[in-house]
Order: structure tokens, then C-alpha cells, then sequence
């Protein structure tokens, strides 16, 4: 067991509104993978883990440049999820690192960074495990610009196309499983 509070709170000292956007969401995505943890006792989720991979999954956006979140780093959005990989690998959560890099839409490939010049290390950047599938389907529910609101999976699903049919398709297979 991690104390993911105080990675947080490590990382977002300041009670801000970043922080507050972060918390929010992170909390929203935990109480959902959760949710389906607890629906679904034949997958056998490490429910420990996903709830504290859920909780640090966006731990990097305060390095991005993403005004609209309160976020005024330098770094590309996209690269959230490396940053807080990077972060987590040096902070020894090995485990807790491959979700964040991996939790971006329903996951990057290397021909996604091809085709979209994405900068990001080319490599792929996919769910691989259930626990790592589940919070990256979480995630996908919850915006960081309207907190208060859990999309549904038409919705959720509608707002993956701007990234491609694959995208949309890994999400409604995951829909089927966890839903």
C-alpha cells in the first residue's frame, strides 16, 4: 500500500484551484473503476492498486500548458501522462507509472504517434493489464472541465471520435466487459 495523499500532496503543496481539479476528478475515476471492481469480483482487480493508480493517474498535468485546467507548465498536454510516469518511477511506483502513461484516450500507439506526430516517445503507450484497462476506461468519464458531470457511454464514446474509430472501438469492448 502507497500513501498517494502524500504524493499528492508532495506535488500540489498549495490548496489551489489545480489541485482542487485534480483531487476532484482523481476522486471521481477512483469511485468509478472502484465501482466496477466491486461489480465485477471475476476480474479479480488488485482493488487496492486501482484505487491508487486512479488517484495518481493525472499526477503530471501540473507540468503541461493547459490554461483552461489551471495548469501553466511548459509542456504539451499530451505529455501528461509520461510526466507523471516519470514521476512515479522516481518516487519507486513502477506499477503505478505504467497506468499514467497509459491511461491517454484508451491508449497511444506507436503508428497514433506516427500519424499525429504526437510528442511523445515512440512507443506504444496501451492498456495492457485489467487493472490498467479499468482506470483508463474511468477516466474516459470524467472531464476536468465539468467536474460535476459523469458522461454516459454513448457520450463517452462520441467524444473519443475526434481520435479515430480504434479508439472508439477498444472503449465500447471495454464498455462490454465492465459495464
Amino acid at each position: 500500500m502507497i500513501d498517494y495523499q502524500s504524493i499528492i500532496d508532495k506535488y500540489y503543496p498549495s490548496e489551489n484551484e489545480l489541485r482542487r481539479i485534480l483531487l476532484t476528478h482523481s476522486r471521481s475515476v477512483a469511485a468509478k473503476a472502484m465501482r466496477i471492481a466491486d461489480l465485477h469480483p471475476e476480474l479479480r482487480l488488485d482493488k487496492e492498486f486501482v484505487q491508487e493508480a486512479a488517484m495518481l493517474h493525472d499526477i503530471g498535468i501540473f507540468r503541461c500548458d493547459a490554461p483552461g485546467i489551471q495548469c501553466f507548465g511548459t509542456e504539451p498536454y499530451i505529455c501528461h501522462g509520461i510526466i507523471g510516469a516519470q514521476i512515479l518511477r522516481d518516487e519507486g511506483y513502477e506499477r503505478h507509472a505504467r497506468v499514467c502513461e497509459r491511461h491517454t484516450g484508451t491508449g497511444i500507439t506507436v503508428e497514433e504517434i506516427d500519424a499525429q506526430q504526437l510528442p511523445l516517445p515512440r512507443r506504444d503507450y496501451q492498456p495492457e493489464n485489467l487493472e490498467e484497462k479499468v482506470i483508463c476506461y474511468a477516466d474516459k468519464f470524467f472531464s476536468k472541465t465539468h467536474l460535476e458531470r459523469e458522461r454516459t457511454v454513448l457520450e463517452t464514446a462520441q467524444s473519443l471520435e475526434k481520435f479515430g474509430n480504434k479508439g472508439v472501438k477498444r472503449f465500447l469492448e471495454w464498455a462490454k466487459i465492465f459495464e
